[in-house]
């Protein structure tokens, strides 16, 4: 289906000739994700012969419902909420939503407003984190009832060498699938466009054809998109990103570089009187470490809702090979004549489908989960270590819980599972008003019951958000929260405790161990978080909550801040 209205109304009858004015998608980003989550098995699936394999989607045996909100201009709220609704009384199990804006307050949040709404009839929702990363409180779509879902890599690469003249090499990265190029003059893009304003960053029009013709041109990165660089320079033949190198289908031989690499290569070209590379495309490889949280992968803590982790989760969001659009270049740029059935892009988009289709798997398996149990069983069974048993070099802010395992969440032990009570137990802890609740709840009314000690932090959440005061007056402070969890695991069994502190903070679990005697059993624990005297004060700092029983390991993060009095 395909809702237009809102866009009409604001941006005119959409434009025939760049869009459908249908279903059917022209920029490929639907389609990449749709396949992504339960796209059909498909043997020999490349981008260019890169990435060469069979490939499906996380359920590809599910059923793809598709809703098609965006057009050339972008979206609005009014078309998207009418398709959430739309997909919920068409009996979706699984709304998978790869967008997302600033965050805001739930009550002026049409995509939390909307989720609410799906979640309250049994519709597990996944989000994307956000592509802001990686400044600290970046992370959008933040509600409780959402899987929010950041992007890490895989140990799949597209490497590349660069070999400058002086002796000097360096590691980048590159869907570029033809031969690699030998000693060739190389120019920095800022002095082969004269004076023209852009040069530096290759954009459209500003290059000198005599000065870059024959030559390896250097484009700082910003203001235009990577893969349209290297078309600007076939046309006229930064630190923003740090050391991250993403893999981009580039029109002629081009590879991407960190940004020391980067400061190495300005150096030699400047220093020089004849500066010359080579670049050297590896094709294919595996084995890399991973997974690596994505630098582009929006940062917690979230700025709305502070007493909930968020991201929740990650899983492969870089380099992701999934179906594309035949009408459709691989660049999206519109001197791109190359057509191709897959192509390979990077984002949150591409991971959340991830998470989607996972819940998809999990639904067909436990028919009778809710979408927070769901929910629980990926986050507490996910892990924080690479391939070589370190911990990931990042934090509960960058990935969650952790990178997704989809076998593991499918005998998760116990879930922590919320009602629709709890979530308006938990906007009422946080001083909505009559008319706030109302808003969330698509102009229904609520009462919030008088003198309930229910705190933000008291959701049923399965990870911990611990906010201290900064200074004197958080020295010894107590923050103490309630959890209930369901046994799903095993009848009888029981499960201990064991804590992971977080640097100047004590935690202390109430019981120690929990026994169960059946199925469906529902065990309440609480935990305290103490400031100790000398910790903290500004740092956040990271532990965990783990209870373990036999094969079963249910592990909730705990992140704490200091805020300022």
């Amino acid at each position: 289906m395909y809702f237009y209205k809102g866009y009409e109304s604001v941006a005119g009858r959409i434009n025939e000739t760049v869009d459908y004015r249908s279903p059917r998608d022209s920029n490929g980003h639907g389609t990449h994700t749709a396949s992504t989550a339960a796209g059909g098995l498909v043997g020999s699936a490349n981008f260019l012969g890169l990435a060469n394999g069979s490939a499906a989607g996380m359920k590809y045996t599910a059923r793809i419902a598709a809703y098609k909100v965006c057009w050339a201009l972008g979206c609005t709220n009014s078309d998207l909420l009418a398709a959430m609704e739309q997909a919920v009384k068409d009996g979706v199990d699984v709304l998978s939503l790869s967008l997302g804006g600033a965050p805001k307050p739930f009550y002026n949040d049409n995509v939390a407003i909307a989720s609410f709404g799906a979640v309250q009839n049994g519709v597990f929702v996944s989000c994307s984190a956000g592509n802001s990363g990686p400044a600290s409180s970046s992370v959008s779509n933040v509600a409780p009832w959402i899987m929010t879902v950041a992007a890490s890599y895989t140990d799949r690469g597209f490497p590349t060498t660069l070999f400058l003249g002086n002796g000097a090499k360096f590691e980048g990265s590159s869907l570029y699938y033809g031969k690699s190029i030998k000693n060739l003059p190389i120019v920095y893009a800022g002095t082969a466009g004269g004076k023209k304003q852009g040069a530096n960053y290759c954009i459209n029009g500003s290059l000198d054809k005599k000065l870059v013709k024959g030559k390896i041109v250097v484009c700082d990165r910003g203001l235009n998109g990577r893969a349209e660089k290297g078309q600007i320079v076939k046309s006229a033949r930064d630190r923003n990103g740090g050391e991250e190198m993403l893999a981009d289908p580039h029109v002629l031989p081009a590879t991407s570089l960190g940004a020391s690499a980067g400061k190495e290569l300005m150096n030699y070209i400047a220093s020089s009187k004849a500066p010359t590379a080579s670049i050297v495309f590896r094709g294919t490889t595996y084995g890399a470490n991973a997974p690596v949280m994505a630098a582009f992968s929006s940062r917690g803590p979230s700025s709305i809702g502070r007493e909930v982790i968020k991201p929740d989760i990650t899983a492969p969001g870089v380099n992701i090979l999934a179906a594309w659009p035949p009408v459709t270049a691989p660049t999206q740029l519109k001197t791109d004549k190359r057509r191709v059935l897959f192509n390979i892009i990077s984002g949150t988009s591409m991971s959340c489908p991830h998470i989607s289709g996972i819940a998809a798997l999990l639904k067909s398996t436990h028919q009778n989960w809710s979408p927070a149990a769901i929910k629980s069983a990926m986050m507490t069974s996910a892990y924080d270590l690479d391939r070589s048993s370190s911990s990931v070099s990042a934090t509960a802010f960058a990935f969650g819980s952790g990178h997704v395992d989809p076998e593991r969440a499918s005998d998760p032990g116990l879930v922590y599972d919320v009602s629709t009570e709890d979530y308006l137990n938990y906007l009422c802890s946080l001083d909505y008003n009559a008319t706030q609740m109302s808003a969330v709840l698509s102009g229904k009314s609520f009462e919030c019951p008088e003198g309930s000690d229910f705190r933000p932090g008291d959701l049923n959440y399965p990870s911990f958000a611990v906010n201290f005061k900064r200074g004197g007056g958080g020295r010894n402070e107590t923050v103490r929260f309630r959890r209930t969890v369901t046994n799903v695991g095993t009848d009888v069994c029981s499960y201990r405790v064991k804590v992971e502190e977080p640097v100047g903070v004590s935690v202390v679990v109430e019981p120690e161990v929990l026994e169960f005697g059946r199925l469906g059993e529902k065990l309440g624990y609480s935990v305290g978080f103490v400031a100790a005297a000398g910790g903290g004060d500004s740092v956040p700092a990271f532990g965990s909550v783990v209870w373990s029983a036999g094969k079963y390991s249910v592990r909730s993060p705990i992140a704490v801040t200091w805020e300022q009095q």
